[in-house]
């Protein structure tokens, strides 16, 4: 058996006998939840940004499916839903690939806008000007 194989076994042994302690097992799912719901929401904020914001969404749903099976039948159902469309997405001409990055471009942007990182590092260059400036992140 090999050693992924025996670690595995091992875990499910000792998950098993959580049952056996009510307590211990509510404890243990809340701290799953808990865990696994703060992954997946920071997986769903970094989505519009380059990077690994899918992949930190499929951790947290992971995390999640681990012990909620809403969230296994969520993860299964978005990661094939993501597979299509890149592979969609990937057969597509270059001008639909360009619009891609250039949407994901002015959601960075404007993010950044939002936040306030736009007009602070603007007034770092001596760029002050009330357009760049946001109206609800840092400085506002």
């Amino acid at each position: 058996m090999s050693r992924r194989r025996e670690w595995l076994h091992a875990w499910a042994h000792r998950r098993d006998r959580l049952h056996e302690r009510p307590v211990a097992d509510f404890a243990y799912r809340v701290a799953v939840g808990v865990v696994g719901l703060a992954v997946l929401v920071v997986g769903i904020v970094a989505i519009p940004y380059p990077g690994p914001g899918w992949a930190i969404l499929f951790l947290g749903l992971a995390i999640l499916a681990t012990e909620f099976y809403w969230a296994h039948r969520t993860l299964t159902f978005t990661r094939g839903r993501y597979n299509s469309t890149m592979a969609w997405f990937r057969r597509q001409g270059r001008w639909v690939q360009a619009l891609g990055v250039v949407f994901t471009a002015a959601a960075v942007v404007a993010t950044l806008w939002l936040v306030g990182a736009v007009g602070w590092s603007a007034s770092l260059l001596g760029l002050d000007h009330p357009t760049l400036q946001s109206p609800v992140g840092l400085g506002a």
